[in-house]
Formats: structure tokens, C-alpha cells, sequence
């Protein structure tokens, strides 16, 4: 891409990027930037509102110059073309500008830029320009779109090319967008042209260049003062020449007091609690509505009939932990069994959950392992029948040894056993929250491990239900 073509792209984003806010701008009348700005001191930073004649501005602003590598900068004395010398593709620059605008659409302004750079053999070099330019700008919205056009001079320098200079010239776009009354962001889009390398016919090399900044404004006049508010001698949203009773706080449609703003009947002055819904003669809320002795302000369920202390319902009349509304017997303390301990009723366990608790005979593992035997099956699965059959059952599992062997080893041995037994219902369809399991091992004996026949006894599995 040469460099005509890269300074035409630039030009084109630049357009690209502030056509999109002008457009927004008339249609919906603001910009984001305008929409997130603050107004200081109460003035509006809409562009159009700020636009004045005879005015003047100093800016500041920092950017890049894309130098081109056909300038005709060189020591014209030398006899060696590489004094010659093209600088890298881009260059960083800072500048100042000053600004004169006798009318709001058009102004004049000069400038000063200084770009520190390096040649392509990576010497220090530098490039400055001076120049001098018109501006027409057209307030818009929250924006300002602008276009320049001028001339000056530009100049490249090495050690070892010296200094040399060409007459420029300069065009471009940009954007100014407010960020207070008098300060702006400014955006810059341009492309400068010197002579071409080796042409006497005027031929124009092309320096595309990319400006941020900042611009101050002086001479802006002062706005006048807003008009001070209508008056609202008593605070109620109505100015006082709309306002029936100016001088009391009062309510639509006239501005005057509500004469029953409780809503219980009784107007002002008869009612002597005119925030309160009450009752006759005096419109004070009744202290004892519920008749259950314990009177407002200390009855903290004034509408409901309750006991001390505060006057609430008793939500456990019968103290068995099942609180109304969920105790179906409310004067019957709940039978804690284990067997519907959630309902709050007494109740007795099923015979059939019954033969499932204890210690349960016909499970049985192979010697010194957690494996269940096969004869095992038919008595877990009336267990895991029982437990499905009811459903809030909860049970602990608990596996039990004799007192042969490491007392360590036997209770890893109990806890595995009960474990299989857990796994062996939950594979039944029992959920496997319901069931809890422990290892004893030899430790709550209920045979003596003196004799073989104890040792069996102790070499067990219980069921134990739990409450709720």
C-alpha cells in the first residue's frame, strides 16, 4: 500500500468513525459520550448549546506520523544518495496548536509538531513541522465534526543527513466532543504533503497522520442564571399560586390536608389518631382486638388470639417440636419412634417395620470379609421392601464382631460389612440419604465371646430407626 492509499484509508476511518455519532445525534438527539458526560455547574455540554463567536483555543495533543519513505528531505551538498535517508514507518509526535474563531462555523489556527524517530539504519532522527491551516467546524448535538485544510513547513534531521525542509501542505478531518464548558477532546485525521524524492514537476509525496489532544476555550461568555424555582411555601409538591392551602402540607388534586388519610371513617378533628386506622368514637386502633387480654402496643399479633408474652398463637401447644400448621394433632405430643415423627400425632411402629429393627438374623458374610452371603439376599430384600413401602423411614446400619482378632481390624471389618449391607438397598431403590452406618466391632458385645455360641450372637447386624 503506498502511502496516497494509506492516507486516504485513514481519512476514510476517521469519517467512518464520526459519521456514526453525527447520525446518532439527529435522531436520537444525544451521543454516548454526551449521555455518560456530567454538566458542570449546571451547564449543558451539548456542542450546539456551547457554540459562540469570537472565541479562542489552545491545544495540546500527541499522535503518530507515518513518514514516507519517497520525501525528498536530504543534504542536497552530498554526493552520496544515502544521505538520503527514510526514517521508520511510524514516528510518535506531540504538539501545540492555537486557535482563532471569529464566528462559530469557521477559524483559523497554527501549530507546532515535533516527532522523534529513528532512521531505517536505526539512527537518531527527528521531524517537525510548522503550519498554519483553516478550520470549518459545524456544532452538532454533543459533538463538533470539523475539517482542515492548509500549509507550512516540514523538516526531517539525522547526524548524518543535517537538517532539510519542504514547503507542506496539509487536509483532513476530525471531531471535537465536549468535556466541560470550555474544555474538549479533539480527534485528528490528516495527510501532509512535501515534494516527491527526485521530481522537479511538483510531484507530492504523501505523510499520513493520527492526532489526540486536548483544547481549551477563552472568551466564552457566562450563562445567564436559571429562573429560581416557584415557590412552595409548605413543602408539598404544590407551588404556592396552584395551591388551595398553601401554608399546610397537603395532597392532590388541591394541596390541601386529607381529612381521612387512615381511611378509617373518622375525619380530622374528631379522629385523634389520623395515621391509624381505628375505631369510634375517637379513630385510635382498638387495644385489645383479639380479646386474648394482652393489649397493643405489647400484643405483637393484635389480630389473631394468643398467650404471653408477646401475644402470638402458641405455635407448639403440645411441646413435641412439630410446630402448627404442620402438627395434624396439636393438643397430642408426637410418639418420637422413628415412624412419622413429622406429623406430630402419637403412633406406634408397624409390627412389619418392627421385625426390621434390632438385630437382625439371616445376614451373613464370608469369614473375615464384607461380602454378603447368598442366603442373605431374601431377608435384605424384605428389609429393602419394608423401606420402601415406607418411605420416611430412616435407619442407622450398624455392623458388630466378636473380640478375635486386632480390635482395629474389627471395627474397619464392622463398618465395611454395614456398608455392604447399605449398598446392597440402595441398589434396591432405597434412597441412600435415609441410611447412615457405623462400625462397633467388638465393642457392645450382647453374648460372652467366651464361648463360640456368644461369639456368633455378637458377630451381628442391627437395624436402629431413627427419629426425625
Amino acid at each position: 500500500m503506498n502511502r496516497t492509499t494509506m492516507g486516504l484509508a485513514v481519512l476514510a476511518l476517521a469519517g467512518a468513525w464520526v459519521s456514526p455519532a453525527l447520525a446518532q445525534d439527529e435522531g436520537s438527539g444525544a451521543t454516548p459520550a454526551a449521555s455518560a458526560s456530567a454538566s458542570t455547574e449546571g451547564v449543558s455540554l451539548s456542542a450546539a448549546e456551547r457554540a459562540e463567536d469570537n472565541y479562542l483555543e489552545l491545544g495540546i495533543f500527541a499522535g503518530a506520523l507515518f513518514p514516507s519513505s519517497s520525501h525528498n528531505f536530504q543534504d542536497s551538498s552530498a554526493e552520496e544518495r544515502r544521505l538520503h535517508l527514510k526514517f521508520k514507518s511510524v514516528a510518535p509526535e506531540v504538539g501545540l496548536r492555537f486557535g482563532y474563531y471569529p464566528i462559530r462555523y469557521l477559524g483559523i489556527e497554527a501549530e507546532g509538531m515535533y516527532a522523534p524517530t529513528q532512521t531505517e539504519d536505526d539512527e537518531s532522527a527527528s521531524l517537525w513541522a510548522i503550519r498554519g491551516h483553516l478550520v470549518g467546524q459545524l456544532p452538532l448535538g454533543a459533538a463538533t465534526p470539523f475539517a482542515v485544510l492548509g500549509g507550512g513547513r516540514m523538516a526531517g534531521k539525522s547526524s548524518v543527513m543535517g537538517t532539510d525542509s519542504d514547503p507542506a501542505l496539509h487536509f483532513g478531518i476530525g471531531v471535537k466532543v465536549p468535556v466541560s464548558r470550555a474544555l474538549s477532546l479533539r480527534f485528528d485525521a490528516r495527510d501532509n504533503m512535501t515534494q516527491k524524492d527526485d521530481t522537479s514537476d511538483g510531484t507530492q509525496t504523501h505523510h499520513p497522520e493520527l492526532t489526540l489532544g486536548l483544547s481549551y476555550t477563552f472568551g466564552l461568555s457566562k450563562k445567564p442564571a436559571a429562573p429560581p424555582p416557584p415557590a412552595d411555601s409548605d413543602g408539598d409538591g404544590f407551588v404556592d399560586s396552584e395551591d388551595k392551602c398553601p401554608n399546610e402540607a397537603g395532597v392532590a388534586p388541591d394541596g390541601c390536608p386529607e381529612l381521612d388519610a387512615d381511611k378509617d371513617g373518622i375525619p380530622i378533628p374528631q379522629d385523634k389518631c389520623p395515621a391509624e386506622v381505628g375505631v369510634a368514637p375517637d379513630g385510635c386502633p382498638e387495644l385489645d382486638a383479639d380479646k386474648d387480654g394482652i393489649p397493643i402496643p405489647q400484643d405483637k399479633c393484635p389480630n389473631e388470639a394468643g398467650v404471653a408474652p408477646d401475644g402470638c398463637p402458641d405455635l407448639d401447644a403440645d411441646k413435641d417440636g412439630v410446630p402448627t400448621p404442620q402438627d395434624k394433632c396439636p393438643n397430642e405430643p408426637e410418639t418420637k419412634n422413628g415412624y412419622l415423627d413429622e406429623d406430630g400425632c402419637p403412633d406406634e411402629i408397624p409390627e412389619e417395620v418392627k421385625k426390621f429393627t434390632g438385630v437382625i438374623a439371616g445376614i451373613e458374610f464370608d469369614t473375615g470379609k464384607a461380602t454378603i452371603r447368598k442366603k442373605s439376599e431374601p431377608t435384605l430384600d424384605g428389609a429393602a421392601k419394608i423401606l420402601t413401602e415406607y418411605p420416611t423411614l430412616r435407619i442407622e446400619i450398624s455392623g458388630h464382631t466378636d473380640d478375635v482378632g486386632p480390635h482395629d481390624k474389627n471395627v474397619t471389618l464392622s463398618q465395611e460389612r454395614a456398608d455392604s449391607v447399605k449398598t446392597y438397598l440402595v441398589g434396591k431403590g432405597v434412597d441412600a440419604k435415609r441410611i447412615t452406618t457405623r462400625g462397633a466391632g467388638p465393642d457392645e458385645p450382647i453374648a460372652d465371646n467366651k464361648t463360640a455360641a456368644g461369639k456368633q450372637k455378637n458377630r451381628r447386624i442391627e437395624f436402629k430407626l431413627l427419629t426425625q
